[in-house]
């Protein structure tokens, strides 16, 4: 018989990525690298730290392109809502830049300070206050616990009245494994808000399409076909990437993921 620790610890297993992706630990400083880097590099183009709530990290980055918007991406980081931030990742908007989109990207609120359906309303009112500052389509796009996210606002409670599409990249769809596993000891989700909080048990309100890496963990491969499904949308998966390489094509004009977000609108 299987003790309810062993099935923990196996879930575990399944959701790891670091573990299974060489030269992991050193990813996160080429990132904030890069993402200092960039921002740099476009000056008063790059309207930092716009406040969306009172509370210290409910605070988004906004990327202008060079001539009119002719609408907004916004991109929500992942880190199993419990890690990292917007300062990581301001690169990944220069193909909605080159594009001629702006791209917005707010931090959010921790757990444990914050529950995950507290985080959820988070994002929301970011998204609004973006849509304040640039006029057109909204597009919502983000990675794994961002997936997430960015998936909730493809739902009915979530839904901004301009978001034309979500755009899911690995995302955390069916939040029901993540009860048998150790980081729900911070998430401290139980078992109605993970159904609540799980974008596959809702229908979306909006156009929709889930990416995923074709070398992530099988566990992801089933999150995003998972919600592909039980949403009735397309789906990709990116053949060779993994986990973290997966939302590269977001820095590329004409990447498969780029158009993907933006083509059309």
């Amino acid at each position: 018989m299987i003790k309810s620790g062993e099935m923990a610890m196996d879930m575990d297993r399944e959701y790891a990525n670091g573990a299974f992706i060489p030269g992991s630990d050193a990813l996160p400083d080429l990132w904030a690298r890069k993402a200092a880097n960039f921002r740099q590099s476009l000056g008063k183009s790059a309207r930092l730290g716009l406040p969306y709530g009172p509370e210290p990290r409910q605070a988004l980055d906004l990327f202008l392109p060079q001539t009119p918007p002719r609408g907004l991406l916004v991109f929500v980081h992942g880190g199993y809502w419990l890690a990292m931030g917007r300062e990581s990742w301001s690169h990944l908007a220069a193909g909605a830049l080159a594009r001629g989109w702006a791209c917005a990207m707010p931090s959010y609120t921790l757990a444990p300070q914050a529950r995950i359906r507290d985080i959820s309303a988070e994002i929301a009112n970011a998204i609004a206050v973006a849509a304040g500052e640039v006029a057109g389509p909204l597009v919502i796009t983000g990675h794994s616990a961002g997936g997430h996210l960015a998936a909730r606002m493809g739902c009915a409670d979530h839904h901004h009245p301009r978001t034309a599409r979500v755009v899911p990249i690995s995302p955390l769809a069916d939040l029901e494994p993540l009860l048998q596993t150790e980081m729900n000891q911070t998430l401290w989700l139980d078992p109605e808000e993970a159904l609540a909080e799980s974008p596959a048990h809702h229908p979306r309100v909006c156009d929709a399409h889930v990416w995923v890496g074709g070398s992530e963990r099988p566990a992801f491969l089933w999150q995003a076909r998972s919600l592909s499904e039980n949403w009735e949308c397309a789906w990709t998966v990116d053949p060779g990437l993994h986990h973290f390489n997966v939302i590269d094509g977001l820095e590329q004009e004409n990447s498969a993921l780029i158009a993907t977000c933006l083509d059309g609108l």
